[in-house]
C-alpha cells in the first residue's frame, strides 16, 4: 500500500508506540535519570531495527549513549543523515502540569507529555517514515543514517568529538533534523538560521558569612545589592548589551534580509494578549521579528541569594547568584563574547564583592543557504502534503550540533520542523499535535523519495 494508506491504516499503533517512548523519563540533566535515558536509547535502537535499518548500534560515551543506524543499498542515489535526540527537559513544575509529564494523554488531537514536540515526537515521525517507505516499495529510496543522541538538552558534550572522529561513517549529501517548528497551523517552515549560544553563572560574594541586618546592615556590602547593580549593567536605556565588543561580529541587516524577515506574519496585539504583557521590549531600531531573529541578545535567566523561603529573615546576604544566556548571530564567537563579559564584569565590580565567572553552554551561529537544492526539495515535500509552500524563518533559538554537522561534514543542513510555537516545549503541558505527526510522516517520506 502507499504510505498514505500505511499511516491511515497503523495510525493508532504509531501513537501507541509513541505513547510508549514518552512514558520513559530520560532527563539527561539529571543523574538519578541515567538509567532512564539509557533505557530511551535501547527503545529507539529496537524500533530502527524494527523499522527495517542495519547496523544498529548503541554508541557509548562518558555520558549517554549515541544509538546509529544505516541502510546503504541504494546505489548511486543520495545519502541522507537524519539526527535527533531522545533526551528530555526536567518536568518541573509539576504543579502547573493538567496530567503526569510522564503518563501520555491524548486530548483534542494533542499528545500531552514531556517530550512530545521535543523532540521525540518529532524523531519519532522519522522512524516510522522508514517502516512506511519498506512497506511500500521493499527499500529505501536513497541512502539513510541515524545518528540519535541523548545529551542535546544538556548542550551535547559528547556528540562533537564523535562526529569529528567518524566523519566518514557519518557522510552524507544532506543532514535533516526536525527539532523546530512551523510559523503557525498549516504553515510549514524551514529555518535558515540560528542563533549560537553562551550561557554562564555569575556569582557574587562579600562577608564569609551571612550577617544580622540589624547590627551590620548599612556597614557591610550586601551580595544581592551587589549583584543587582551587576546585573543592571548589563543594557543601557535602548535596550542594547552594554558590554563593550560585545556586537563585534554582527552583521548590520541589509534591506534583503529584513524583507524577507518581514515576511513572516506577526500579529504584535495577539502576541500581548496571549502573553499577558502590556508592551513588547528590546533594542531600539528593530521590529520584534528582528530582535528575536537576528540580533543578539543577552538575558538574564534566573537569580538565587539570601533568604527566598516562607517566612521572614533579617539578614545582609553574604553571596548571590545568576544564571545568564546570550543569543548571538554572524561572526559573533561565544568563548570571545565570555572573555568580553568577564572584562565587564572586572570594571564594574561593586566595591567589596567580588565576582565570578562560569561557562555552562557555548554554540556558534549558522546561516543556511535557502535556495539549496537539498532545502527547496524539502520545501516542495511540504507543499505538496500541506498544500502549502513553506517559509524560511530565522531562528531565535540554538541547536548546538548543527554547526559541529554543517562544517565537519560540509553538508547542507536541512531543518525540516513539525512542531508548533505553541506546544509549551520546555515549559508545562508540552503537547504535539498528532496531525503534525501522521502529516510529518508523510512529508519525511515524500521528501526522500524526491530525492532518488
Amino acid at each position: 500500500m502507499s504510505v498514505s494508506q500505511y499511516i491511515q491504516k497503523h495510525e493508532e499503533r504509531m501513537v501507541e508506540e509513541l505513547t510508549s517512548f514518552l512514558s520513559i523519563p530520560s532527563i539527561s540533566s539529571m543523574p538519578e535519570h541515567k538509567e532512564d535515558v539509557h533505557k530511551a536509547a535501547e527503545w529507539v535502537a529496537e524500533s530502527l531495527q524494527s523499522a527495517g535499518l542495519e547496523h544498529v548500534e548503541l554508541v557509548e560515551t562518558e555520558g549517554h549513549p549515541i544509538v546509529y543506524a544505516d541502510w546503504l543499498h541504494a546505489e548511486g542515489k543520495p545519502t541522507v543523515l537524519i539526527y535527533g535526540h531522545y533526551d528530555v527537559q526536567p518536568a518541573a513544575p509539576l504543579d502547573l502540569w493538567n496530567s503526569n509529564p510522564f503518563q501520555p494523554e491524548v486530548r483534542d488531537g494533542k499528545l500531552y507529555a514531556r517530550g512530545a514536540t521535543d523532540d521525540k515526537g518529532q524523531l519519532y515521525l522519522h522512524i516510522k517514515a522508514m517502516e512506511a517507505l519498506f512497506d511500500e516499495r521493499g527499500e529505501l529510496p536513497v541512502n539513510v543514517k541515524f545518528c540519535i543522541e541523548g545529551e542535546e538538552e544538556i548542550a551535547s558534550p559528547n556528540l562533537p568529538p564523535y562526529i569529528e572522529q567518524n566523519e566518514g561513517k557519518l557522510g552524507a549529501d544532506a543532514v535533516v533534523i526536525s527539532d523546530t517548528s512551523f510559523i503557525e497551523p498549516g504553515l510549514p517552515a524551514l529555518c535558515t538560521s540560528l542563533r549560537g549560544a553562551l550561557a554562564l553563572e555569575l556569582s557574587v560574594k562579600t562577608a564569609n558569612t551571612d550577617l544580622h541586618s540589624g547590627v551590620y546592615g548599612g556597614g557591610v556590602p550586601n551580595a544581592l545589592h551587589s549583584l543587582v547593580r551587576l546585573l543592571d549593567s548589563f543594557h543601557d536605556e535602548t535596550g542594547q548589551v552594554a558590554v563593550e565588543g560585545f556586537y563585534q561580529g554582527v552583521p548590520e541587516p541589509t534591506e534583503l534580509l529584513k524583507e524577507e524577515v518581514a515576511q513572516i506574519p506577526f500579529n504584535e496585539e495577539q502576541t500581548l494578549k496571549d502573553l499577558g504583557l502590556q508592551s513588547l521590549y528590546g533594542e531600539e531600531g528593530f521590529t520584534f521579528q528582528e530582535r528575536t531573529g537576528i540580533r543578539p541578545t543577552l538575558e538574564i535567566n534566573g537569580m538565587a541569594g539570601g533568604h527566598h523561603e516562607e517566612g521572614f529573615k533579617t539578614i545582609v546576604p553574604s553571596e548571590a547568584h545568576a544564571k545568564i544566556s546570550c543569543r548571538l548571530v554572524g561572526e559573533q564567537d561565544p568563548d570571545e563574547v565570555y572573555r568580553q563579559i568577564e572584562g565587564h564584569v572586572r570594571r564594574y565590580q561593586p566595591t567589596g564583592a567580588t565576582a565570578n565567572m562560569k561557562k555552562l553552554i557555548t554554540a556558534k551561529p549558522v546561516s543556511l543557504d535557502s535556495s539549496d537544492p537539498m532545502i527547496q526539495k524539502a520545501a516542495d515535500a511540504y507543499e505538496e502534503v500541506y498544500g502549502t509552500r513553506p517559509l524560511f524563518p530565522k531562528e531565535g533559538g540554538s541547536i548546538p550540533i548543527v554547526e559541529n554537522f554543517s562544517r565537519v561534514l560540509q553538508a547542507p543542513v536541512v531543518l525540516m520542523g513539525f512542531g508548533l510555537p505553541s506546544e509549551n516545549l520546555h515549559a508545562p503541558n508540552e503537547h504535539f499535535h498528532l496531525e503534525n505527526f501522521t502529516k510529518g510522516i508523510e512529508t519525511v517520506a515524500t521528501y526522500l523519495k524526491s530525492l532518488s
